[in-house]
């Protein structure tokens, strides 16, 4: 078994007026995140992002596509997923991204990875996620994208 690289990227996916793309996963039905994955041997944390939405959402970006946040999140891994990892492998380093759409789009799921897809405001979408992080990210959306548009 290939185990996963205790590092990975999690992608706000977000329109202009912050309406954030949530995901549904399928093994933890219930369970609302954004775009998330690890990272695979040799690439780049951008180049994971990017695979990543692609896998999940069916959106292709270039390389100027995406906001690279310099944000890092460490967490433990959920026991049920720890099997996924070497052994003795505990915890996780999140690294966050953003990309911003100028609208609401329809997107196209991994079926084996995802359930269902929303679009809520971000207060809403903050409050849906199972993740901590994913939430505190959520919850920066608009002053990252204030600063971004000054």
């Amino acid at each position: 078994m290939n185990c996963k690289i205790p590092v990975s990227v999690l992608v706000l996916v977000h329109t202009i007026d912050l309406q954030v793309l949530l995901l549904e996963r399928a093994d933890r039905p219930g369970f609302w995140q954004s775009v998330t994955g690890s990272q695979d041997a040799g690439e780049s944390l951008a180049e994971t992002a990017r695979r990543e939405l692609a896998e999940e959402t069916g959106i292709m970006l270039g390389p100027d596509e995406l906001a690279d946040w310099k944000l890092q999140n460490q967490y433990e891994i959920y026991p049920h997923w720890r099997s996924r990892y070497a052994p003795g492998v505990t915890h996780n380093t999140e690294h966050v991204y953003a990309v911003t759409l100028p609208m609401i789009r329809d997107v196209v799921l991994a079926p084996r990875e995802h359930l269902a897809w929303e679009w809520l405001p971000w207060r809403e979408a903050a409050d849906r996620v199972f993740s901590w992080s994913n939430a505190e990210a959520i919850r920066q959306l608009p002053q990252r994208v204030a600063v971004r548009n000054q």
